[in-house]
């Protein structure tokens, strides 16, 4: 790249890499100029991993099949937002991809709160705050709403360890969401996503 494209910008992590062109006639080019370079080094692309993506906007509105790509775990697509006025339009935005909220998911479900009813919330929040900081930091930076939904469903699991906890709750989701609310309006700091809202995500 820098030997032969040097105007071509790129980032490369691992193996993953992205690479700016200007026109597709050009990103196809180096697509087949990248394809030959590593069938010389005994090596190829991988044919589902490797495209073309016009990164479609307000300014960009043409017509393409690849208008979105995956990258170290943010989904790149067209997304709408609001300028310093107010007025909404679509930039080409990353945000947590899909895979990446289902793994979180999936390790949220792994921690089977409501089998840990025994637990007072303050520990609960003490060994799993290190892990949903760290979410927050690297996925919320861009887009940060599409993190609202997985804080959502962690909230959730709260509600279903209140109705593990207390007999009153039992049967009531709508009620143990509810004081849930209450008890993050109260005690905002003890989940990150509380301290950003002032409010748990449901109730």
């Amino acid at each position: 790249m820098r030997r032969t494209y040097p105007q071509i910008p790129f980032e490369r992590y691992a193996d993953d890499v992205i690479c700016h062109c200007r026109t597709r006639w050009g990103a196809e080019g180096l697509k087949l100029a990248l394809e030959q370079r590593f069938a010389q080094c005994h090596l190829r692309l991988h044919p589902d991993k490797t495209h073309v993506v016009y990164c479609k906007d307000s300014n960009r509105r043409g017509s393409y099949a690849q208008i979105q790509f995956t990258f170290l775990g943010f989904a790149f697509r067209p997304r709408m937002a609001k300028n310093r006025w107010g007025k909404i339009f679509t930039c080409f935005l990353p945000a947590v991809s899909p895979q990446a909220l289902k793994r979180m998911r999936s390790r949220i479900r792994g921690w089977r709160l409501p089998r840990h009813a025994p637990l007072p919330l303050e520990d609960i929040a003490r060994i799993l705050n290190p892990v949903l900081r760290g979410w927050w930091h690297y996925y919320g930076r861009f887009y940060p709403t599409e993190m609202w939904k997985l804080f959502r469903y962690f909230d959730e699991r709260l509600g279903a360890w209140l109705r593990r906890k207390y007999k009153t709750f039992k049967g009531h989701p709508g009620r143990s969401l509810r004081k849930l609310n209450s008890i993050a309006q109260r005690s905002p700091h003890l989940f990150v996503h509380w301290e950003r809202l002032g409010h748990a995500t449901v109730g």
